[in-house]
C-alpha cells in the first residue's frame, strides 16, 4: 500500500515536478479521497487515490514486462474507459510517451500515426479496434482489457517491484516528453504535437489561479480522452487537483450519468448543448399548455436576468421550472466549460436562463488545450475569455493570435520545417486564428487560412456566418465558399432527422431521410433561414446561392476531424460537382 502521507511540496513548486511525480504527490496528499467513479457492469464503483496509485503501479508493471523503457512510444487506440487513464498515468510514471489515437480513425490514419511516431506497441481498446487495424499495423498489438495477453491481465502479476517503479518516478524530469498528440489535419496528414510533462503540470496550477476548482469538485468524463481538451481538462487537471472523475457509460447514457453522478463541472462541446436544448424543447412541445407557458415565461425571465435586468416573478418561475431543468444535470453544476468550436449565443442564453452558466474557453493541441477562458463573474460569451495567468497573447498586424507560455508544445515530431513555421525565433506560437481584443478578453473571428477573397477584393470571414447558419434548426453544417468568385455560396448539410419529422408531420413521404431535400417545401424552409441570416450581413457577405448536400458529414467518411471541425479540403474534393453548380455563372 502507498504511504499515507500529505504532500510536502508548496503549490508553487508543482511545475518543478515531472508529470509522474506530480501524480504520485497528489495520490499521497489525497490518499483517502475518491479519485474515480467507474461503471462496472450495471453498478458504479468508487476508487480512492490510494486505489488509483496501486492500479497504476500494476499497469506500469505490465508495460515494463512488455519491454518498454523510458522514451519509448506507446499508441493507445481505444474508447474512453477507466483503463485508458491507468495506461496514461502508468506511462507518465515510467517516462514513456503516450500517443493517443482517436478511436474512430480509419486504419490508414491509425497506421500513419503509429509509423510516424515510431511506436513500440499498439494498444487496442477492444477486439473491434484490433480488427480494424489488424492488417495495417505491423508492430506488436495488444488489447487493453480483454483476453489473457491484455494489459489488464498482465497487470495482475507484474515482475516490477514497487521500489524499482518509484525509482523510475524519481528519475523523471519536468521537461521529459509526456505525449505526442496528433493534430486533426484539416489540410493533410496530421502533425504530432510534442508536449512535455511540464506543460500539463504548469498549466494545471495556472488554471486554478482563475477558476474555482479544487478537491471537492466532481467532473463527468465523456469527451474523447484522445483529444487534448478532455485529456488535460477532464483527466489530468482534476487528478492534480485531487478532484473526483466520474466516467460516463456512453454518449447514449449521458443524461442518466449526469443525474447519477451529479457533476459540479462538465466539459462540453456546443453540439452537445444544442442537442440537449433540442430534447428539452421537444419535451416542452408535448407538455400541457400551462406547463408550456410557464417554461417560456421562465426562459424569457431568465434571459432577461442573464443580461442584468430584474424581471418580475423570476424567483417563483425559477422554483417551478428552473430547478427541474438543473436537476437534469444532477442539480450541483457550477458551470459548463465549452470548447472545440464557437459557442452560439442562443445556446449560452438558453442554459444561462436556467442558471446553468456556460464558460467558453480557447486552446489548441499545440498549447496543451486551455490558453484562455471566461471566468465566473467576468463572462463575455461572445469571446473566448481572458488569457490564463502566465500565458502571453499578442495579435499581429494581420490579426493572427500568437501565444507564448510554458504550456506551448516543444514542436512537431520529426517536422523541423513545420515547427519553424509555427513557432518563431522569439518563442511565439502562431495559432492561425484571427482575433481581436475586447477589453481584456479575446474574441476569435476566423481562421487565417479560411478567409475568402472575392473577385472584387473583398475579404469574407466564413466562420461567423457559418455559425449563424447553423443556428437554424434545419441546418447541421454549412461550408462557405467564394475564393476568386463574385459572390459567396454555401454547401448546406441539413439536419435530416429534424426534416424527416417535419415531412412526416406534413404528409411528405420519404424512402430515406436524405430524400427530404428533393422536395421544394423543404428547400424553401431552409432558404427562409438562410435569408434571415443574410439580413444580418453586409451585401458582399450574403449567401447568394446554396446547394443542399445529401450526405451527412462524419469522421468516418472523412469530412470531419476527430474534434468535429470541417475538413474544407476534403469537402471541396468530394463535392466538386455541387461547387461547380454554385458558381456556374461566375
Amino acid at each position: 500500500m502507498m504511504p499515507q502521507a500529505v504532500s510536502n511540496l508548496q503549490e508553487g513548486q508543482n511545475d518543478l515536478l515531472s508529470l509522474g511525480q506530480a501524480f504520485q504527490d497528489r495520490c499521497r496528499q489525497f490518499a483517502p479521497r475518491i479519485a474515480h467513479n467507474v461503471p462496472i457492469d450495471k453498478e458504479r464503483r468508487d476508487f480512492t487515490y490510494t486505489d488509483l496509485y496501486e492500479r497504476v503501479f500494476r499497469y506500469a508493471g505490465a508495460l515494463w514486462d512488455l519491454g518498454l523503457r523510458r522514451g519509448d512510444k506507446v499508441c493507445l487506440f481505444s474508447e474512453n474507459c477507466y483503463e485508458w487513464g491507468l495506461v496514461d498515468w502508468a506511462c507518465q510514471t515510467l517516462g514513456l510517451v503516450l500517443v493517443p489515437v482517436y478511436p474512430t480513425l480509419p486504419a490508414e490514419q491509425a497506421q500513419f500515426i503509429a509509423e510516424d511516431c515510431g511506436a513500440k506497441i499498439f494498444i487496442c481498446g477492444s477486439e473491434t479496434h484490433q480488427g480494424r487495424v489488424e492488417k495495417a499495423i505491423t508492430i506488436r498489438k495488444i488489447q487493453l482489457k480483454d483476453g489473457h495477453d491484455s494489459i489488464d491481465h498482465l497487470s495482475q502479476s507484474p515482475s516490477l517491484s514497487r521500489e524499482a517503479w518509484e525509482a523510475e518516478i524519481a528519475a523523471g524530469k519536468p521537461d521529459e516528453l509526456a505525449t505526442i498528440i496528433y493534430t486533426s489535419g484539416t489540410t493533410g496528414n496530421p502533425k504530432g504535437a510534442m508536449l512535455d510533462g511540464r506543460a500539463f503540470v504548469w498549466l494545471s496550477r495556472a488554471v486554478r489561479t482563475s477558476l474555482p476548482i479544487d478537491e471537492n469538485d466532481v467532473f463527468l468524463g465523456w469527451l474523447p480522452m484522445a483529444h487534448v481538451y478532455e485529456r488535460f481538462a477532464g483527466h489530468i487537471l482534476p487528478t492534480l487537483c485531487g478532484a473526483k472523475i466520474c466516467y460516463a457509460r456512453s454518449l447514449a447514457t449521458l443524461a442518466d450519468d449526469m443525474a447519477t453522478c451529479k457533476p459540479t463541472i462538465m466539459l462540453i462541446v456546443p453540439r452537445f448543448l444544442e442537442s440537449m436544448r433540442d430534447r428539452i424543447l421537444d419535451g416542452v412541445k408535448k407538455a400541457p399548455p400551462m406547463r408550456q407557458k410557464l417554461f417560456h415565461a421562465m426562459l424569457s425571465a431568465g434571459t432577461a436576468k442573464l443580461h442584468g435586468k430584474s424581471p418580475l416573478l423570476h424567483g417563483l418561475l425559477d422554483k417551478l421550472v428552473g430547478t427541474k431543468i438543473r436537476e437534469r444535470t444532477g442539480g450541483r453544476l457550477k458551470f459548463f466549460v465549452s470548447g472545440g468550436s464557437a459557442l452560439p449565443m442562443h445556446i449560452y442564453e438558453f442554459f444561462g436562463a436556467f442558471g446553468l452558466p456556460v464558460m467558453q474557453g480557447y486552446g489548441l493541441t499545440e498549447t496543451c488545450a486551455a490558453s484562455s477562458f471566461n471566468e465566473p463573474g467576468r463572462n463575455k460569451p461572445e469571446t473566448v475569455g481572458i488569457p490564463v495567468q502566465g500565458i502571453q497573447f499578442k495579435i499581429e498586424a494581420d490579426g493572427e493570435i500568437c501565444i507564448k507560455a510554458p504550456s506551448v508544445m516543444r514542436g512537431y515530431f520529426n517536422q523541423p520545417e513545420a515547427t519553424a513555421a509555427a513557432i518563431d525565433d522569439d518563442g511565439w506560437f502562431h495559432t492561425g486564428d484571427i482575433g481581436v481584443w475586447v477589453g481584456e478578453h479575446v474574441k476569435i473571428t476566423d481562421r487565417k487560412k479560411d478567409i475568402l477573397v472575392l473577385a472584387n477584393g473583398k475579404n469574407v470571414a466564413p466562420q461567423p456566418i457559418e455559425n449563424k447558419l447553423r443556428e437554424s434548426e434545419w441546418i447541421s453544417e454549412a461550408v462557405l465558399l467564394g475564393d476568386n468568385q463574385t459572390y459567396v455560396g454555401a454547401l448546406i448539410v441539413p439536419d435530416f432527422d429534424r426534416l424527416s419529422k417535419y415531412c412526416k408531420e406534413h404528409g411528405i413521404k420519404l424512402e430515406n431521410p436524405e430524400d427530404a431535400i428533393d422536395h421544394e417545401p423543404i428547400k424553401q424552409l431552409i432558404k427562409a433561414d438562410i435569408d434571415k441570416t443574410n439580413k444580418t450581413l453586409a451585401d458582399f457577405e450574403k449567401v447568394k446561392r446554396f446547394e443542399l448536400i445529401h450526405a451527412r458529414f462524419s469522421i468516418e467518411t472523412g469530412e470531419l476531424t476527430p474534434s468535429l471541425k470541417v475538413k474544407r479540403k476534403v469537402v471541396k474534393a468530394k463535392f466538386e460537382d455541387a461547387i461547380k453548380r454554385l458558381f456556374k455563372e461566375s
